[in-house]
């Protein structure tokens, strides 16, 4: 997981060709395409806080979610349905964008791009390959157990971990921005970001919790995002949000606002340059 994203962000290493070699037998292994990721990601990065041009939890509009259907409603909203969709968001990205993560003719990426993409899907199919040969030696059964359930943890953690660094900021009557318009710039799309405690996982993250950072400055090395922020938060001074300090090794405190965060943080209105979340009370979900 670090390495596959230090690959991604292309801090690795300086060598290009080792670090997207890595990049992909790392991604191949938790079923993710590097190179369709890595640009995807990219665009993250560019537009973060920004409500049409964001990719993966940005918002949806009132239309958009007046028209997605009972299965997309339940799938978004419906929690902990939400941290099952890592894998959904890599064949059909989110709800009111199109394409593919493995599709080269996907609008996500340039012409230059596809083969890229190709080299990545290759990898994925050889990984395809090792799985079909471990179940064949292993029994499907122990390949659940040592694949596929730690598979689906994976996923889990990691929709809570990416949510909650864009979602749910600790103090519950705070809201965070979001932008569009003349109203986006790079640095507010940075700073609506929030760094988060993750307690034992801190490490083993490699200060991935250090987000603000993160987004502002993506190629900063893993090892020394944490002395970044140090220094950051003397510029940032009041627009930095402290995250609220583990209260042991796990970090439960990081429960309420990702359970208060789904529960209200529904969409946000069609029109307007910056926006705050919306919970919508005649939702119904199961109508």
């Amino acid at each position: 997981m670090p390495s596959s994203l230090r690959s991604g962000h292309q801090s690795f290493s300086s060598n290009k060709a080792l670090n997207d070699f890595v990049g992909n037998i790392v991604h191949s292994s938790i079923l993710v395409p590097y190179h369709g990721w890595r640009i995807s990601h990219r665009t993250h990065h560019a537009n973060h806080g920004h409500v049409e041009n964001d990719e993966s939890w940005h918002p949806v509009t009132e239309s958009q979610l007046k028209k997605m259907d009972f299965a997309a409603r339940l799938g978004r909203l419906l929690f902990p349905l939400p941290l099952f969709a890592y894998p959904f968001y890599l064949f059909n990205r989110s709800p009111g964008k199109n394409g593919s993560h493995f599709d080269p003719k996907s609008d996500l990426f340039t012409a230059s791009e596809e083969p890229l993409v190709k080299t990545s899907n290759a990898f994925q199919l050889a990984w395809f390959g090792v799985l079909a040969a471990c179940t064949f030696a292993l029994g499907p059964l122990s390949m659940f157990s040592l694949y596929v359930l730690p598979y689906w943890m994976f996923v889990v953690w990691l929709d809570v971990v990416t949510y909650l660094h864009h979602h749910g900021p600790s103090d519950p009557e705070e809201e965070v921005p979001w932008y569009r318009g003349e109203e986006w710039n790079y640095m507010r799309g940075g700073l609506s970001t929030i760094d988060r405690d993750y307690g034992i996982f801190n490490k083993i993250h490699h200060d991935i919790g250090t987000h603000v950072v993160h987004h502002l400055f993506p190629q900063i090395p893993h090892y020394k995002l944490t002395e970044a922020t140090e220094g950051a938060k003397k510029v940032m001074g009041e627009y930095y949000r402290e995250p609220e300090p583990s209260p042991g090794p796990l970090p439960t405190h990081l429960i309420a606002p990702l359970v208060r965060s789904f529960g209200k943080d529904h969409y946000v209105d069609d029109t307007g340059d910056i926006l705050f979340y919306k919970r919508d009370p005649e939702l119904k979900l199961f109508k």
